[in-house]
């Protein structure tokens, strides 16, 4: 039992200073709780939970850089983002244990690309040419309801689509920090009273995660980011092909 726990507080120091640094924390807390013994979708419920604080840490944090697109405000984004958070975090709760277990490999090989594609891509640059209020509105709920349901990758998905929409990538990264915590706050409000939300694994992860995030924050100057991404793609790789050969 020490020992399960001391894994679980270890992974989620992992994963704050993961996130802090680089982004790609819940790949580590995921693989944790499964390994602790949960199915892929309590697992999947529980990360959410203890990851949760540290998003709002963050969020709070960046929030005087939060701006609108040219055509979308920042309070309808909210919105949307509340929204399609709520209905992916129902989705969830709605598929069956055993058809998330089959899901959860073709997702976490989704999460992994997009990782890599927005790790190692060229910096994105954002487009003088407003897109269309609808266009953003539409992309940023589909993105919510993924961010509910899963949430693997989500940062990169909106980095990507603020961009495009307009925003410098400062702004839009400040806005996406936001944007994760509201669609996740909407998914923990559901998720709290799930039978799925393991609560003490998620205290454990939790409080590794938020000392993590504050280690993260010291050694943001003092480490290579190249070298966090790489190994949070290695770990996606390597969840992936375990999950193919010995689904759950």
């Amino acid at each position: 039992m020490i020992s399960l726990a001391l894994m679980l507080f270890l992974a989620g120091l992992w994963a704050g200073t993961q996130n802090a640094l680089a982004g790609g924390g819940s790949f580590v807390t995921l693989s944790a709780l499964i390994l602790a013994g949960m199915d892929p979708r309590a697992a999947n419920v529980t990360s959410t939970l203890a990851l949760f604080p540290g998003q709002v840490a963050t969020g709070w944090a960046g929030r005087s850089m939060v701006t609108g697109t040219p055509t979308v405000s920042a309070r309808a984004l909210v919105i949307v983002s509340l929204i399609g958070g709520v209905l992916g975090a129902i989705l969830l709760l709605e598929t069956p244990v055993s058809v998330f277990a089959r899901l959860v490999p073709w997702l976490v090989l989704f999460a992994t690309a997009v990782y890599a594609w927005g790790s190692f891509r060229a910096a994105p640059k954002s487009d003088a040419r407003p897109k269309p209020r609808w266009l953003v509105i539409v992309s940023q709920f589909f993105i919510a309801i993924y961010g509910g349901y899963f949430g693997g990758g989500i940062g990169f998905l909106m980095l990507a689509a603020l961009t495009i929409a307009g925003l410098p990538v400062r702004s839009a990264g400040a806005t996406k920090n936001v944007l994760a915590s509201v669609m996740n706050a909407s998914a923990v409000l559901i998720f709290a009273f799930s039978s799925d939300a393991h609560w003490l694994p998620a205290i454990i992860v939790g409080a590794g995660a938020m000392a993590g995030g504050l280690g993260g924050a010291w050694a943001l100057r003092r480490m290579d980011e190249k070298i966090l991404r790489a190994i949070v793609v290695v770990i996606g790789v390597c969840l992936t092909v375990g999950l193919f050969l010995r689904p759950i």
